[in-house]
């Protein structure tokens, strides 16, 4: 029988790549699944609107479920929606997108962990390999723009860009990480081979916070 996961969500490069590899694998996704802080209303990972998340949901075919949590309760939050989710989807893991950072893998095992369900993390890799895989990301023909920066590491100008051989050609002269993997910069996908269509955004204003700045998304 084939084994049914969950997938941690946050509507950019990383869990997209991830749910492209666990297809391949043949594993069954069964749903994603999105934080969204009770304090924002927003995506906790990108700060985004919940609205497209759900588009994303929709033009992958695969139903999305938020869990609201509180940023005091985050992990015990967590838990608690995954273990529900384990019930009505008939869980057997989750799968994260998470690549080098070990304090992110212990997260995602201890939180499956107390569901009793697997964690897996398809593009688990060394630092080393992060450019190769920005590169497989561009070439397996996924769309992406990018949404949010960090102050401290880019700059303004590189909100909207899509990820392409343009940006993977500036990303590497930087000491950032080609994948973003320390929050350098944060992608919306909005097309792709699993997409059934694509999601028509549209860019508004930029928005600036004390540590970063973020590309305003329309549908």
């Amino acid at each position: 029988m084939t084994e049914r996961y969950a997938l941690s969500w946050s509507g950019g490069k990383d869990c997209m790549m991830a749910l492209h590899k666990l297809k391949k694998q043949q594993l069954d996704v069964v749903c994603l699944v999105t934080t969204a802080p009770l304090e924002t209303g927003r995506t906790f990972g990108h700060d985004e609107k919940m609205e497209l998340i759900e588009a994303q949901g929709k033009a992958l075919g695969l139903p999305v479920h938020f869990i609201r949590c509180r940023y005091d309760h985050y992990t015990e939050d967590f838990i608690q929606d995954l273990q529900m989710l384990k019930k009505s989807f008939s869980l057997d893991g989750i799968a994260y997108g998470d690549i080098y950072t070990d304090a992110h893998f212990e997260w995602g095992e201890n939180t499956a962990g107390a569901s009793r369900l697997k964690a897996v993390f398809p593009l688990r890799a060394a630092p080393a390999e992060a450019f190769k895989m920005l590169q497989e990301f561009i070439n397996t023909g996924y769309k992406a723009s990018i949404i949010r920066v960090r102050k401290d590491r880019l700059t303004p100008a590189y909100l909207g860009r899509k990820l392409d051989a343009s940006f993977a050609a500036d990303i590497i002269q930087t000491d950032c990480c080609p994948m973003g993997e320390n929050g350098e910069y944060h992608t919306f996908v909005y097309d792709g081979p699993l997409f059934k269509k694509q999601i028509p955004i549209q860019t508004g204003n930029v928005a600036e916070s004390e540590a970063a700045y973020r590309l305003e998304l329309f549908l």
